[in-house]
């Protein structure tokens, strides 16, 4: 067995020796630029049977007044915050405490104005406790305000039989089923709810290995660690992979757990525009030739960073073109598959599966089990050397606790149920509805007139509503029609894109679907949110 320290010597200086071969290969690429992307990374070019991602722009006075309508509230804030300077307006209690001098502020300038004036304002469409499960049908537990927002009070009632799309139930494993959960609870009668260590002391249970050699076997690769948590699983093991004198290439619109990942590795960071292979191949061919800043060293690692669903467009990773990239630039494809694994794929593999690739050609493979398998935490898989190099190096797996084992049962009963080891067919049956389901729902929405967002496989579906008052319109009608979204806006998003995110699951049945569809082109035709122009 190659042990960490070997492992990470042998990789570093392959790296080296790559990147030396680049620094020989640069003028020869630099001279021939225009020719390699006009061939081969052009936007004509599409992956299979899977065409080319397009986003619709909105028309320029949906844009415009969307700059005017955030240009008012912030007005509106201003002269609020002058009426409370002068006593005109009351102050809330946490904004008192916040203004004493001898309290350190909790935010910057202008992040307290704009939690203060435009956030509180709006906050009830977010939060919202709930007391059930989190399957396609919900109860919430309503709550009131009395004072604009600030606090909230639970009135004691519950709003049944809510129609849930907002969770990432994409499979429908979050679920009570007695009969299904049966072995998750032989195993916390077995084992208890936690392991109190961390893997690398008394932590790593029977429970465990079984897990990773069934997560391996799953996606096709030669081994696998798991994680308590699906965040930590990329923010503590990209620094054990690249560090100081490293580079990463990040696609614009990575997850924050990767962006903060790779700021804790001291990597030197650059980030290529969404899915555009021709920058990314233009920041490549120049990191090679230019080197490091300052010494002009090759680098010791290249590592190109993409996730295979964003979560926020529903676009799907543009995976045959970054694999012939990364070998061409001998670089190295870390790929965050959180929201593909178990959701696309004939057999719920992820985007490997659905372009048809060898996953042995991705060379760091991250997921989570807290979507698609109705669970928590997260895997690392690829070669057995990356593998047994992260058991001694990852902080995630040195300085956290094991994963809980009830949940190791439950992410074992959702893989074997995905693969039929469990006798049934009923695993290939959630794939294929959520396929279908996907396609019924995406195909009437843009039929509606709705400005959507992703790719057609993809079950994330973001419908574009810009303007800041029908954003918090739209979430509110909505839930008075028992239908819980998932609204967005600025900051998380650019300020013209807000948006409402509907995430389908093979839980969904055609009556849910349907009559959330039929509220939605109801509402839609009320805040006037059909901007689409396309026939």
């Amino acid at each position: 067995m190659v042990q960490g320290g070997v492992w990470f010597d042998r990789l570093l200086m392959e790296t080296l020796t790559r990147s030396d071969q680049n620094g020989l290969q640069c003028k020869e690429t630099h001279n021939n630029h225009n020719t390699s992307q006009k061939h081969v990374w052009g936007p004509e070019v599409t992956s299979g049977q899977h065409k080319q991602e397009v986003f619709e722009k909105a028309p320029m006075h949906v844009a415009v007044m969307t700059y005017v309508g955030f240009g008012i509230v912030t007005l509106f804030g201003y002269f609020r915050d002058f009426l409370r300077a002068v006593g005109l307006e009351k102050r809330n209690l946490a904004q008192e405490r916040e203004e004493q001098k001898d309290f350190v502020p909790l935010y910057q300038d202008f992040e307290n104005f704009y939690t203060r004036n435009l956030y509180m304002r709006v906050r009830d469409n977010w939060n919202r406790p709930l007391c059930s499960l989190p399957g396609p049908v919900i109860d919430l537990m309503e709550r009131v305000s009395d004072d604009y927002n600030w606090t909230f009070r639970l009135t004691g009632r519950t709003i049944h039989n809510v129609i849930n799309m907002g969770s990432y139930n994409y499979l429908g494993f979050a679920e009570n089923n007695a009969d299904h959960l049966e072995t998750v609870a032989d195993k916390m009668r077995q084992y208890g709810v936690g392991v109190c260590s961390t893997r690398q002391e008394t932590g790593t249970l029977d429970i465990h290995v079984e897990l990773e050699n069934l997560v391996a076997d799953f996606l096709g690769v030669e081994s696998s660690m798991v994680f308590g948590m699906g965040f930590a699983t990329n923010s503590m093991n990209i620094p054990a992979l690249v560090g100081k004198g490293c580079l990463i290439l990040s696609d614009e619109l990575n997850h924050t757990s990767l962006i903060l990942g790779a700021r804790l590795s001291r990597a030197t960071i650059k980030v290529f525009k969404h899915n555009d292979m021709a920058h990314l191949e233009k920041e490549l061919r120049d990191s090679i030739c230019s080197g490091q800043p300052r010494t002009h060293r090759p680098w010791k690692k290249i590592m190109i960073m993409v996730e295979g669903i964003y979560s926020m467009e529903g676009s799907v990773v543009r995976l045959p073109e970054l694999i012939a990239l990364k070998k061409k630039y001998k670089a190295y494809l870390y790929l965050d598959e959180a929201h593909s694994i178990g959701a696309v794929g004939s057999r719920g593999r992820g985007v490997t599966e659905l372009f048809g690739v060898n996953p042995a050609d991705v060379d760091v493979m991250m997921g989570t089990f807290t979507k698609s398998f109705g669970a928590a935490g997260g895997y690392i898989a690829g070669k057995k050397e990356l593998i047994d190099y992260l058991r001694s190096r990852s902080h995630s797996a040195m300085y956290t606790s094991g994963m809980s084992p009830p949940i190791a049962e439950q992410i074992i009963r959702a893989i074997k149920c995905i693969t039929g080891q469990d006798g049934s067919t009923e695993g290939i049956r959630r794939i294929r509805q959520l396929a279908q389901n996907t396609r019924y729902f995406r195909t009437r929405v843009k039929k509606m007139g709705f400005i959507i967002y992703g790719n057609d496989d993809s079950p994330v579906v973001p419908i574009l509503l810009y303007m800041p008052g029908k954003v918090v319109a739209f979430a509110r009608e909505m839930l008075e029609r028992k239908i819980a979204v998932v609204v967005v806006g600025f900051p998380a998003t650019p300020i013209t894109e807000a948006r409402a995110r509907f995430c389908i699951s093979a839980a969904h049945t055609q009556d849910m679907l349907d009559e959330v569809l039929h509220h939605l082109d109801e509402v839609g035709d009320a805040l006037g949110l059909k901007f689409s122009r396309r026939k």
